[in-house]
């Protein structure tokens, strides 16, 4: 008999999610965290730490297809990448779950509908205590819940540009945000507003991420047990490969076994594909679970840009993140493809130029990085990348993983930020002055900016042409499982957090199906 009833691998949005939601069960749940806790220290909240020195970045080297080794922005901690993310907790369009048409190709459909994931949207959003306004943004989906904390307002500066969008004919929306901030009693606020979140680690837990939300909250049964600095290197199959029988850990230089009846996991795009390659064996011969060679293809990121703009007048701000734009999501007057969504990100401070080449930023002699600071408008462009076989993960003998990239969609991505550009005399903004901020980026190298990866083992009907049914299971392993956003076969145009955690919760359900069990009403919709 197994150890575990379940063991997940990985406790970012897809597995600290399903931890959580499995709990209350009863049954015995393995969490297995490659990383350990986040070190609450003042080094949090400093931008010179995080955005210059990479303090909170792993130590992993990845190469590109040419050999070229690069440090992925990659984080190992309980709570995976929602440790450091902006928590923009968006839904995918409705017509994201369909087949749809870009400029480069065809978004593919996913075998589930949004009809499917819309319960769950819903209780993700009351499980991450997401702040928003419905009725705003005309390309939003139906929704059959309200969020369950009002919008976070806009500081002045922020409320100037949103009212010159709508004066100039757009449609600007206050940002779904999963901050547990409560602006109408802050002194029994977590969040306390400040400027250093999106990027950041928060060192007074006021961020709905999957360490504070998912993983403590599932602790709190004694079912369930967390190892941390827990790196799993090998799945373990029975004879025939029909199943895992046995996760091999690597711990402190130390190997460890543990069995589980179920295993799920939540690695990571990148990572989940790694572990399933290296993972190969007699009735595998080309990795678990990759009859189909899929696993590892059809890498995507998301075609963004880090901008900002300068003010005319100076822009105190503190947090900036609350005004999203989607006018350009779809088709329209505009294009007549998708260009992709507008956001705000973190509010630019002087440290985090430091770094940077003077022939990049290109600022006139006049502006210097700290009066930069003052007068910039930051946002964060995101245009849809399309899944492409030859965009891959593949790895070596050794586990040395090369990531093959080669962008889609790049002629949205620029009539997007030509978009922008074009609305600057508008918004009381300085009209030749729009910089890509490459210290948000942090590397030159596109594809090391992994925050958004997704897609490399999708999920599909075809068992030729996908690694996992709709159920999210292996089609060639009857107890494997994956949740995290490798399980995606397009990966739309808005942040895919949302899109992780609902989807954990929707196989959450068929797992207690499945092991005969049913959680009580954690989350009340």
């Amino acid at each position: 008999m197994a150890d575990y009833d379940v063991i997940i691998v990985g406790t970012g949005a897809g597995g600290g999610t399903l931890a959580r939601h499995l709990a209350p069960s009863g049954k015995k749940i393995l969490l297995l965290e490659r990383g350990d806790w986040l070190p609450r220290e003042p080094q949090n909240w400093l931008a010179q730490d995080v955005f210059v020195d990479n303090r909170y970045i792993s130590e992993d080297t990845w190469y590109d297809d040419k050999g070229k080794p690069f440090q992925p922005q990659i984080h190992y901690f309980v709570g995976g990448a929602t440790k450091l993310y902006g928590a923009a907790l968006y839904r995918l369009r409705e017509e994201d779950f369909e087949e749809l048409q870009h400029q480069d190709g065809v978004s593919p459909a996913w075998p589930i509908t949004y009809d499917e994931i819309e319960p769950y949207y819903s209780k993700a959003e009351h499980l991450y205590e997401v702040h928003g306004a419905h009725g705003e943004d005309p390309t939003e989906p139906y929704t059959s819940a309200p969020y369950p904390f009002p919008a976070v307002s806009h500081e002045p500066r922020i409320q100037q540009l949103a009212d010159d969008l709508a004066a100039a004919g757009y449609h600007p929306f206050h940002a779904p945000c999963g901050i547990r901030l409560n602006e109408a009693n802050m002194p029994y606020s977590a969040c306390v507003r400040c400027m250093n979140c999106d990027g950041f680690p928060c060192a007074v837990h006021g961020k709905s991420d999957a360490d504070v939300l998912g993983v403590r909250p599932a602790l709190e049964h004694s079912n369930v047990e967390l190892v941390t600095n827990a790196h799993v290197v090998k799945l373990e199959t029975n004879a025939d490969g029909s199943a895992v029988t046995a996760v091999v850990v690597d711990r402190g230089g130390e190997r460890e076994t543990y069995a589980g009846d179920l295993v799920v996991l939540a690695c990571g795009a990148a990572n989940t594909a790694k572990l399933l390659l290296l993972s190969a064996n007699d009735k595998h011969p080309q990795g678990l679970a990759n009859g189909s060679d899929q696993v590892g293809r059809n890498y995507m990121f998301h075609n963004s840009q880090a901008v900002l703009a300068l003010s005319k007048d100076e822009n105190p701000t503190v947090f900036q993140k609350t005004l999203g734009l989607n006018d350009f999501y779809f088709a329209s007057d505009a294009s007549e493809y998708p260009l992709g969504n507008i956001q705000m990100v973190g509010k630019s401070q002087a440290p985090m130029f430091h770094g940077e080449k003077p022939g990049e930023t290109k600022l006139a002699p006049e502006w210097s990085l700290e009066k930069v600071a003052r007068h910039a408008i930051d946002f964060w462009l995101s245009t849809e990348d399309l899944p492409r076989p030859d965009n891959r993960v593949s790895v070596d003998r050794d586990g040395k993983l090369t990531l093959s990239y080669t962008s889609t969609n790049d002629t949205p991505k620029k009539e997007l930020y030509g978009q922008l550009r074009s609305m600057l005399h508008k918004l009381h903004m300085e009209p030749d002055h729009l910089f890509h901020r490459f210290a948000y980026m942090k590397n030159e190298i596109p594809a090391a900016g992994v925050a958004h990866q997704a897609g490399t083992c999708r999920m599909g009907s075809d068992a030729a042409t996908s690694v996992l049914n709709q159920d999210c299971r292996a089609h060639e392993l009857d107890n494997l499982y994956v949740v995290d956003t490798s399980v995606f076969p397009s990966i739309g145009a808005v942040n895919p957090a949302l899109t992780a955690m609902a989807n954990s919760l929707r196989v959450g359900d068929h797992l207690l199906e499945r092991m005969g069990a049913r959680a009580e009403a954690a989350i009340s919709a």
